[in-house]
């Protein structure tokens, strides 16, 4: 196969109709007959066309921009549509499971500690990308150097760290979490959280600043999108990717290089100054992060990023709406001052009447659950398929709990027996056995009724 064959999809062409499912595309083959159709390359005839997948394009490594692409046109119909199966693979003891998320650095996967059995979540980081990305590979690891060296409940611990030269790729493993506050935000029709939820997140986020800076970290990037939830409501500050380790022994906490997020960036940074205090840029963008999480919106918009930073800059915050109260648009008001040295600590802003008292419950509100893009209600672990499929292969399985739990009792006769599931090698008959046999033509491992009278 030419690896650079490219496919040219039509508006008229679509998926198979199947929510949150994976297909691969197998053994397209074009039409004889078809006078749009020509020859592969040094091809005396038509062949079926395999295509790679995102992980097996990015492995070739193409220049594209040095690379004669050509279009191979296929009709819809011709193209065979099939479940694609899930591959266990292990990386060191780790199983991997599905993707989480995808930033620009690269992809986060779902893996499975197969000694302790804890589920993990994986950066996957290619160096070839990080190449291409300024100042890339610098930012990782600066996030290495400071995850090894943080710990706190309220940020993200770095598990491992795994090299593969072979492939040029670097796993970050780290401890697994169930949600992201902007996937949740954005799952919401308000977009926005009840005030008492906001309340506990900023609490946990204070917590997490205040150990950070106690340590000479800032972080630079705050942001609803870069703060994670375990199961049991626990708040973890993540990406450390631009966050950067003041001198311990300057009296001050100047930075020189900003490059956080533009909604969530002061007016110092907007307007291009060379040089700001570390904390303050974290306690704007913190600023931002709660008006953000209680009111749905962003103090400052604009159509693209130049507006927006040109709006930050020189304009003023636009005021919260009534319905947050006169204590939270004080705190606000105070966060997100112009000036740096007008807004407050830390320790300040734990002594605000706001952050002191808990905001009651109002009528109608309920908590948003915590949840990623990815994930389902019940936060099902994405590993459970691939070792099914590495032990069982295509066949069915029946836990433990089904063997032991999963049967009733019915009178036959006048006798009460219990009919219970079992797996058998081949499909047999009990004696005194008066229930149907199911599928009795098939071959293998299968449930059939067992029957014991009492």
């Amino acid at each position: 196969m030419d690896p650079r064959m490219c496919r040219k999809i039509s508006s008229s062409e679509s998926l198979p109709d199947a929510e949150n499912a994976e297909f691969e595309i197998s053994n397209i083959i074009a039409p004889q007959e078809s006078e749009e159709n020509f020859l592969l390359e040094g091809s005396p005839e038509q062949q079926s066309v395999t295509w790679l997948d995102d992980d097996q394009i990015d492995d070739l490594d193409l220049n594209l921009d040095q690379t004669n692409l050509f279009f191979h046109r296929v009709d819809s119909a011709d193209i065979i549509y099939r479940t694609k199966k899930k591959k266990c693979k292990m990386v060191g003891k780790y199983v991997m499971g599905d993707v989480l998320g995808e930033g620009s650095y690269g992809k986060v996967k779902e893996m499975l500690d197969s000694v302790t059995l804890c589920r993990r979540a994986v950066k996957i980081l290619k160096k070839r990308k990080l190449r291409r990305i300024p100042n890339g590979e610098q930012n990782v690891q600066r996030e290495i150097q400071l995850l090894r060296i943080l710990r706190h409940k309220n940020v993200i611990e770095l598990v491992d760290v795994m090299y593969n030269d072979e492939k040029q790729k670097m796993y970050l493993v780290m401890e697994f979490c169930v949600g992201v506050l902007q996937d949740m935000l954005e799952s919401n029709p308000s977009k926005k959280f009840p005030q008492r939820q906001a309340h506990n997140y900023f609490i946990q986020l204070l917590d997490g600043l205040e150990y950070l800076h106690g340590q000479g970290v800032v972080h630079k990037d705050i942001k609803p999108g870069n703060l994670l939830l375990t199961l049991d409501q626990t708040l973890k500050i993540t990406d450390f990717g631009v966050a950067e380790a003041l001198d311990m022994f300057s009296p001050k906490d100047t930075c020189y290089t900003g490059q956080g997020s533009p909604a969530f960036q002061p007016p110092e940074i907007a307007n291009g100054a060379e040089q700001f205090s570390g904390t303050k840029v974290d306690i704007w963008s913190s600023g931002v992060t709660l008006y953000n999480m209680t009111t749905g919106k962003y103090p400052f918009e604009g159509d693209n990023v130049y507006r927006l930073l040109e709006a930050i800059g020189r304009g003023e915050p636009a005021p919260p709406p009534p319905a947050v109260g006169p204590e939270l648009h004080r705190l606000l008001q105070h966060m997100l001052s112009r000036e740096p040295e007008k807004r407050p600590s830390v320790q300040e802003i734990r002594r605000h009447d706001w952050v002191r008292s808990i905001p009651p419950w109002r009528a109608g509100e309920a908590a948003v659950g915590p949840r990623s893009r990815r994930s389902d209600e019940l936060h099902s672990s994405t590993v459970i398929p691939y070792l099914v499929e590495r032990h069982y292969g295509g066949h069915d399985y029946y836990t433990e709990r089904e063997l032991r739990h999963d049967s009733d009792v019915f009178t036959d006769l006048g006798h009460v027996r219990e009919r219970n599931w079992v797996t058998v090698p081949v499909l047999c008959r009990p004696r005194n056995c008066q229930t149907n046999r199911r599928n009795a033509s098939d071959a293998g491992t299968r449930r059939v009724d067992v029957c014991r009278a009492d």
